[in-house]
């Protein structure tokens, strides 16, 4: 053997540790963090070693067999069929191992349906691509985005140690205490995945499903849309923090001190340099994904903000939209303030682009139309009050 070949292959090792300290080799399921994800974990465990022993049995007769009966050391094959004591116990034996299978699968199942005699509800809703939380009976609602910075996104940065799995409001909940959370969705159908709690449950428009969880530590835990639900489908994480109860107490009325001056603000009256830079935090935590963080859109899908950019409406979009001018920057940018504030907070029918009223506060949705008119090159110098947003949420009378 070569001076080269013995330097490789005494290298070999020091480079697979090496790589190994970059990467963390997961080869069974994450660490459990509720009872639920604890019998998850060990149910899964317990079939993994009667799908073993299985294979174990039927290959190594099956191999024994082969080798102790070949042919080259003069055996010939015996023909039989229809011996119907070898059938009755290969099918008695599976019957038993199926059983065997079923009753804990099944009262896991039946634990993971248990949802009632809560200690905490949350609704949680989906959004094109956000999670809102709702904490039922305590007045405290808010919406959690993607805090990944775009830059590591575009490539333009070296990416966090939590990329894509980061958000600026997780959902916060107290240890010890049954959670139970109820899923819908305002969209598209999604899907609320943490994998420590042992929960994965659909959010689909115009129904609610629950689920529940009881954190054993303090600590954060996180997870993902498992639902394929648009061009945003891989910024929308889930983060959990789990505190003890006396912190849960004092972060609760935070919330709910901050809640109140959310509401104080709808009646304060912003300068534009204010509300530009509020909202451009609103745009890139919920507007940045589908018309880019510099207003430019995404061809051919999402039309830009900017005047003079070029947009085909394609295949898929209806013609008519772009002959109204719903798809041009100086019809919705530069046009009049008030058809853009409805588009921000209806919508348009028909189109991806969906209503924020229901997910934005008043000061949010005045300070990104403010910024959008005010940026990339758009000087209209209008700016949007949060009064005028509250006021157009009061029904007409």
């Amino acid at each position: 053997m070569s001076r080269k070949t013995l330097s490789l292959l005494s290298a070999f090792p020091i480079i697979f540790f090496a790589s190994a300290t970059h990467a963390e080799y997961q080869l069974n399921l994450q660490t459990p963090a509720t009872p639920i994800a604890h019998e998850i974990y060990q149910l899964h465990n317990l079939i993994l070693l009667v799908c073993l022993f299985i294979f174990i049995v039927v290959f190594g007769v099956m191999f024994y067999a082969l080798y102790k009966h070949r042919k080259a050391v003069g055996h010939q094959a015996v023909q039989f069929h229809e011996n119907t004591r070898l059938e009755i116990i290969w099918t008695i034996i599976p019957f038993f191992i199926l059983i065997g299978m079923a009753y804990p699968t099944t009262k896991t199942i039946f634990a993971m349906r248990n949802a009632g005699h809560p200690d905490i509800s949350i609704k949680v809703t989906g959004h094109q691509w956000m999670w809102e939380y709702e904490y039922i009976s305590e007045g405290v609602r808010y919406l959690s985005s993607s805090s990944t910075p775009r830059d590591q996104i575009d490539n333009k940065a070296d990416k966090g140690e939590h990329y894509l799995l980061e958000v600026d409001h997780p959902m916060v909940v107290p240890t010890g205490k049954k959670v139970r959370v109820l899923l819908t969705s305002t969209d598209v159908i999604h899907s609320w995945w943490l994998p420590q709690f042992g929960v994965k449950q659909d959010a689909i428009p115009g129904f609610i499903h629950e689920a529940w969880f009881q954190v054993e530590k303090p600590g954060t835990y996180r997870g993902q849309c498992a639902e394929l639900c648009g061009v945003g489908h891989g910024f929308m994480p889930i983060v959990v923090e789990a505190m003890a109860p006396e912190e849960y107490s004092a972060w609760l009325a935070r919330q709910k001190a901050s809640t109140a001056e959310q509401a104080a603000a709808s009646s304060r009256t912003f300068t534009l340099d204010e509300l530009k830079a509020q909202g451009e935090k609103a745009f890139m935590a919920n507007c940045a994904v589908c018309h880019q963080a510099t207003g430019q859109g995404t061809a051919g899908v999402f039309p830009p903000l900017i005047d003079g950019a070029p947009f085909s409406a394609g295949k898929n979009m209806t013609d008519p939209l772009t002959e109204r001018g719903f798809w041009k920057a100086d019809k919705i940018v530069l046009g009049p303030k008030n058809r853009h504030l409805d588009i921000v907070m209806h919508g348009i029918p028909g189109t991806p682009m969906p209503g924020f009223s229901g997910q934005l506060s008043d000061v949010d949705i005045a300070a990104v139309i403010s910024y959008e008119r005010n940026s990339w090159g758009n000087h209209t110098g209008d700016v949007i009050q949060p009064a005028e947003v509250s006021a157009l949420r009061k029904p007409a009378g």
